[in-house]
């Protein structure tokens, strides 16, 4: 089997715990190391992994204008920010720069190895063809959303929730089926159950409101759909943010 390949910008000390982990594994190849984001984007172009793991903090430049350099040469690899910086103004910055996962550290390596296979398996979407530029759009506008209204990109209900608007997108009548359909297509998609969808969902909702971030939710929306402590189920948020999509695209 062939091994997929990661380049690491990060500090000495991470870079070196991280590569250490990588070299453990079966399945995956670090090709490059570098605490320089100058230096970093030559050696990137030039290696072309499929991975590469940054941080925000570097020498030359840093990693927000490197994944700006890496989107604009149209490097074809997947971006995962790994950074004790954690604001959420930093989170959204990346996010829009165009990193596809964002961890906190210190971090678990267990939990940083799904999440690459996550990210890896997204543009295996539809059959293996790439993701449409309607899929990445869309991507993207629920993703501004989410940082907006305050779930962090980290935890695992960001991705099933994201997952939920856009199959609720293509088939607003699964949000009647939400349990039967929705959270076990969900599950199917990230190896894991039904119910541990349900709950990271119900998690990253939770997470929003204990933000107090009410009111960037009603002016997102459109509508004063919460009020004080209310907090929607988690059909009727998914419902609300995938309306807002169709809305926009009509």
């Amino acid at each position: 089997m062939q091994k997929k390949t990661v380049y690491l910008l990060q500090d000495e000390e991470d870079g070196k715990a991280l590569k250490e982990s990588f070299d453990k594994t079966e399945d995956f190849e670090v090709v490059g190391c570098s605490q320089d984001g100058i230096l970093a984007l030559s050696e990137i172009a030039d290696k072309k992994p499929q991975v590469v793991i940054t941080e925000l903090v570097l020498k030359g430049y840093d990693g927000i204008l490197v994944i700006n350099k890496l989107r604009e040469m149209n490097v074809n690899c997947k971006i995962i920010v790994v950074t004790a910086l954690s604001r959420d103004e930093v989170i959204y910055s990346a996010t829009k720069a165009g990193a596809n996962y964002f961890m906190a550290k210190p971090f678990n390596f267990e939990v940083l190895y799904k999440r690459i296979i996550d990210v890896l398996e997204e543009k295996e979407e539809g059959f293996g063809k790439e993701k449409s530029m309607h899929d990445i759009s869309l991507d993207e506008k629920i993703s501004k959303i989410f940082i907006n209204v305050g779930i962090p990109p980290h935890i695992k209900g960001y991705s099933f929730l994201r997952e939920g608007v856009k199959m609720a997108v293509d088939d607003p009548d699964i949000i009647n089926n939400i349990t039967k359909k929705l959270y076990p297509r969900i599950g199917q998609k990230y190896s894991t159950t039904a119910s541990k969808v349900e709950r990271a969902i119900r998690h990253a909702i939770e997470v929003a409101w204990n933000r107090g971030r009410i009111d960037n939710i009603n002016n997102i929306l459109g509508v004063r759909a919460f009020l004080g402590s209310e907090k929607p189920t988690n059909g009727e948020f998914i419902a609300l943010v995938a309306d807002k999509m169709l809305l926009e695209k009509s």
